[in-house]
């Protein structure tokens, strides 16, 4: 889907090459996303933004209908932003068993969702097979019940302890690339075995912001930049499509933002070229000369043809995977979207800082959809942005309000609960405000056909 829009005028003459690249659908350099990001002209690079929104998808807003299933809280890590783990034997620590997972289950499907996202805590004592069981109950159940529940589970975090804790990780920490070697035939054992019990695609959590030193400060004992790429750069060989998530607004900066950008473009312009797309090559090493700063160079994607799927008339991959010709199982798979994540303090070990202003939410997602450009999809997590705000950002890059949700214990908004739910028809009247038309989609953003909570998804 196309549009032939018009960028708006730029207040600040230092957008004007900037303005001129996104009508052509070029990549934008390092140096183009510090002028987004230092510019007191924000409604320029809101415009900018909303106009790549609108050329890749028009009016289209899209949502889903799924249920969020945190199977434990129980972690091995104390990462200081974070205020949902608990440790063994605490008062709030809690494991799920089968028989809870398939009363969730039965409830997603009586209620049409089309999505189980499940994630949770590195529990330190849980055998490998707990996690095959929680998709193949998760499979099995809603099988029984007629319905094609996909299943989107376990981060990139979550598969190298599974990888661990399964005993396949031997080498990992070796120098070089045999160490890299280890690490991704452990990474690719663990996803091939989940794959086997009925896992469909991976979010996108656990990046954080991809900066050594940020993650030594706030996420220290977690997986680095290097090793969440390999987990997702295994996913799409093995054809899972995967999301991708950014952090933002605590003790990184905007250029850790602009280089976590550019590190997950680049791993897209792999992904991409691996489904079919030709891009251009030399773009990147000239792109990397230009941006030439902050001591990063090579890793996944590096010297790979720039693919852009904001140029006007590319096709988005979801309709290359599973448009009229395509193969009925895609071979590779890609990042679907990215989700900016607003940092909030409340009760974490980093609750002295403020936290973003809601002008630094709408500007840092506007530059994702700008820097992001071949990135089809831009989401606003209204559990984290609320509800009222997402509805703006679909006006400022945005395309994606997440879905139903009802019940998310990970982040709680403002006092809210774990029961935060939205109905389908809350949320197809708040994309109608926002001016947009409500498109519900399954996980892979094919759209659903429907009759009540009996559905299927279309190219």
């Amino acid at each position: 889907m196309t549009h032939d829009l018009t960028a708006p005028d730029c207040a600040d003459p230092a957008l004007e090459a900037i303005r001129e690249r996104v009508m052509r659908g070029a990549r934008l350099s390092l140096d183009d996303g510090r002028v987004l990001f230092d510019t007191s002209d924000l409604h320029s690079v809101i415009g900018l933004a909303d106009l790549v929104r609108r050329r890749l998808h028009g009016t289209a807003a899209y949502y889903n209908i799924n249920r969020h299933l945190n199977y434990s809280n129980v972690c091995a890590l104390s990462c200081r932003f974070c205020e949902f783990f608990a440790k063994e034997g605490e008062p709030r620590a809690y494991t799920r068993d089968m028989e809870y997972v398939r009363g969730q289950v039965r409830e997603a499907v009586e209620a049409g969702a089309t999505e189980m996202h499940s994630v949770g805590g590195l529990h330190p004592s849980l055998p490998f097979t707990y996690y095959t069981d929680l998709v193949s109950t998760i499979r099995d159940e809603a099988k029984k019940l007629g319905s094609d529940l996909h299943v989107k589970a376990f981060t990139a975090v979550e598969v190298v302890h599974l990888a661990r804790i399964a005993k396949k990780y031997k080498g990992a920490s070796a120098p070089g690339e045999e160490g890299r070697s280890a690490r991704r035939e452990g990474i690719r054992w663990v996803l091939s075995s989940l794959m086997d019990a009925g896992l469909g695609s991976l979010p996108g959590g656990g990046a954080e912001v991809f900066d050594d030193r940020v993650h030594d400060e706030a996420f220290k004992g977690k997986i680095r930049s290097d090793v969440w790429l390999d987990v997702h750069r295994v996913a799409h060989e093995l054809g899972l499509n995967t999301n991708a998530t950014l952090l933002y607004g605590h003790i990184e900066s905007r250029e850790d933002r602009l280089v976590h950008m550019d590190m997950l473009r680049r791993a897209q312009d792999e992904a991409l070229t691996r489904l079919g797309y030709s891009g251009v090559a030399g773009e990147a090493s000239r792109a990397h000369i230009e941006n030439g700063h902050l001591g990063y160079t090579g890793g996944e994607g590096a010297g790979a043809p720039v693919v852009t799927l904001t140029k006007p008339g590319t096709p988005l991959p979801e309709k290359v995977a599973f448009g009229p010709g395509a193969p009925a199982s895609p071979k590779a798979g890609y990042y679907q979207t990215i989700i900016p994540l607003p940092f909030f303090p409340d009760g974490c070990d980093l609750e002295h800082l403020p936290g973003p202003s809601g002008l630094e939410n709408y500007r840092t997602l506007a530059v994702a959809r700008l820097m992001l450009d071949n990135f089809p999809h831009v989401k606003a997590f209204w559990i984290m942005q609320t509800l009222p705000m997402a509805q703006v950002m679909l006006q400022s890059g945005a395309d994606d309000m997440d879905g139903t949700v009802v019940w998310y214990d990970i982040t709680k908004v403002g006092g809210a609960g774990t029961h935060q739910e939205v109905t389908p028809r809350t949320m197809q009247r708040l994309i109608r405000e926002a001016g947009f038309e409500p498109i519900e989609r399954d996980t892979l953003y094919r759209r659903v056909q429907r009759d009540g909570k009996q559905w299927r998804a279309v190219p």
